[in-house]
């Protein structure tokens, strides 16, 4: 297992075929005020992959940008609608399609109100990560071990959790609810961009 960090793009050839586990990190929760600074990738064979965006970048990464909007890659996320927000204002593609591993625990583990990643691999895989890197300064010129650690552990268990996940969508007769969901992704992302982040349109109330 080793974690590869890139400045600006994704080199080419690096990952297997098949879905790609993706997170971001970026200066903060508003997307067109806080700056895209790391999109993490990992093909699930025990690698990650972070790409690095400096400050002023042009986000000109062809390579990333080819993958993250190929269609024919599932894009595996925690919590994807910030994600493909962040993707999308930044580097100008939509990442989809898109499995998402958050909206998946909210359908099948109505038991609890904890969806956060690292609840999930703790109940789902018996594994623990670390969360002290997630208020970092991500746009530092240089990314610490314990950065660089961090981004990768939000990616590395992403392909597992979807194999579990699919598993209890199937079990409680929700997939189908799922995958629409999903689908409903970018445009839920667009919405946050354009300034109903705050806003449920599907609200009775104005």
């Amino acid at each position: 297992m080793t974690v590869h960090f890139h400045e600006e793009d994704l080199p080419a050839g690096v990952l297997a075929d098949g879905p790609v586990a993706v997170d971001t990190e970026t200066m903060g929760l508003v997307t067109p005020r806080d700056r895209l600074c790391v999109v993490q990738i990992s093909d699930g064979q025990g690698d990650e992959h972070l790409v690095r965006f400096a400050k002023g970048s042009s986000y000109d990464a062809p390579n990333l940008k080819a993958l993250l909007a190929d269609p024919a890659r599932i894009k595996i996320y925690h919590f994807a609608r910030f994600d493909l927000a962040a993707i999308e204002h930044y580097l100008g593609v939509t990442a989809a399609p898109v499995f998402c591993t958050k909206i998946a625990s909210k359908l099948t583990r109505t038991y609890t109100d904890r969806h956060g990643l690292k609840n999930l691999v703790e109940e789902l895989l018996g594994e623990s990560i670390s969360k002290q890197q997630q208020t970092s300064d991500w746009g530092a010129p240089e990314l610490n071990d314990a950065q660089r650690e961090y981004a990768a552990s939000d990616v590395r268990y992403l392909h597992r959790l979807r194999e579990v996940m699919i598993e209890r969508l199937q079990r409680e007769d929700r997939l189908d609810m799922a995958q629409a969901c999903y689908d409903f992704l970018p445009t839920r992302a667009r919405l946050d961009i354009a300034g109903w982040a705050d806003k449920d349109i599907f609200s009775h109330e104005s």
